[in-house]
């Protein structure tokens, strides 16, 4: 876990602006957050190099691509131990369908969306990969009907 930064309202500024389209040019980052550009660029790299800023990339559309089905699976593993967490947790990053994947508390361990073309491909997916082990014990789907919201974008305040 990584630990909190001390983020000032220049950083949450920044931080808002490239949530919205980290393809702009530093001048542009800069001239929208009310700074000068040498300022905005040393603040994007430190935010970089502090972990705040994971990573720059595209957002896809999914069904422009293909790929129309989504899901919720709340998976239960039949010894939820530490071995057998830390086990799950490394197979289910190796799957490309899984865009998400969350421990949680409840009835179940796991909460995971997954992405797939159709129906067909996501019973493919429960019956070969994540039913195909010893540790999973019990897969409850959820399958969504609409998408009402989905941003990326954190709900950054300035303090």
């Amino acid at each position: 876990m990584t630990a909190s930064l001390d983020l000032d309202p220049g950083d949450i500024r920044i931080l808002r602006v490239l949530q919205r389209d980290a393809s702009l040019p530093v001048n542009e980052v800069a001239r929208l957050a009310g700074m000068s550009q040498t300022p905005a660029w040393r603040r994007i790299k430190r935010l970089k190099e502090a972990g705040a800023i994971r990573a720059v990339v595209a957002l896809v559309d999914r069904q422009a691509v293909g790929l129309d089905f989504v899901a919720y699976a709340f998976v239960k593993l039949g010894l939820p131990s530490r071995q057998n967490m830390e086990t799950f947790d490394r197979m289910v990053n190796t799957w490309a369908e899984v865009l998400l994947c969350e421990r949680i508390t409840g009835a179940v361990d796991y909460m995971i969306k997954v992405v797939t073309r159709d129906i067909q491909a996501y019973d493919e997916f429960l019956r070969f990969k994540l039913l195909d082990n010893e540790l999973v014990t019990d897969v409850q789907s959820r399958i969504v009907v609409a998408t009402v919201k989905d941003t990326p974008a954190l709900p950054l305040r300035e303090s």
